[in-house]
């Protein structure tokens, strides 16, 4: 898990100091349309939802956004038609790299996202090709200063957490999708804040990187995620810590 959690961490720091917040909002805002509409707008009875109002409160998205992304999905307020699509391929390396986009125009994206992959030495590849390579969980990110890792071990694997380890000034909780809320829930009720708390992809194994490899990679890792039309960007790749913090600068 180490590549993906090291870029996760730093996304997560990078978007606190970009001031980004627009392009946030407007892929949290699209996942809420997109969630609403195909499960409903009841968040209760919507687990994909719940867990995508979860995270634009934590972007501490404005109440009325949220209200208006849910009606556009449910078809009560007029708005754009977005297409769920999954790019597989792999990066500099050999890493693997699955790319989730919501888009209203799919030859756009297929176009922009080949580009991107061919303009920094990776290639697309076929459906299937690495998605098998990756499990879906939830993971949820909380600073060491914040909790003693005795008693984060206690309450989170008491709500259902399958794994807790350390990265760098973090502890990382790795659970099954079901339980992601319930995590959650137990961290607000015993005061512990978390620094990022996300349904992802977590790779099985990693693929180590290094020298022009790497930073080709992390070129590649950021204009894929710059692109308006992709939501998530997950991969297997392992970069030594210090080469990782120099390369996401």
């Amino acid at each position: 898990m180490a590549g993906h959690n090291k870029w996760s961490s730093i996304k997560h720091r990078k978007a606190a100091v970009d001031a980004k917040r627009g392009k946030i909002f407007t892929k949290l805002i699209k996942e809420i349309t997109v969630a609403a509409k195909t499960g409903g707008g009841n968040p209760e009875t919507n687990n994909r939802l719940r867990a995508a109002i979860s995270a634009a409160k934590d972007a501490n998205m404005p109440k009325d956004n949220i209200e208006k992304a849910i009606k556009r999905g449910t078809g009560e307020l007029a708005g754009v038609t977005y297409e769920e699509i999954r790019y597989e391929g792999y990066g500099p390396g050999g890493a693997a790299v699955l790319v989730e986009v919501l888009t209203d125009n799919r030859n756009r994206a297929a176009a922009e996202i080949r580009h991107i992959f061919s303009k920094h030495n990776g290639s697309l590849g076929e459906t299937g090709c690495v998605n098998w390579l990756f499990d879906k969980k939830g993971l949820i990110t909380v600073s060491k200063e914040s909790v003693e890792e005795d008693v984060l071990f206690d309450i989170a694997t008491d709500a259902g957490a399958d794994d807790i380890s350390e990265e760098g000034d973090f502890f990382e909780i790795v659970c099954e999708v079901e339980n992601f809320e319930n995590v959650k829930r137990a961290l607000a009720e015993n005061n512990i804040k978390f620094e990022e708390a996300n349904i992802t992809m977590i790779p099985q194994n990693n693929v180590k990187l290094s020298g022009k490899e790497a930073e080709s990679m992390i070129k590649l890792m950021n204009a894929l995620e710059d692109s308006d039309d992709v939501q998530n960007v997950h991969s297997n790749f392992d970069i030594e810590d210090s080469l990782l913090e120099q390369l996401a600068e």
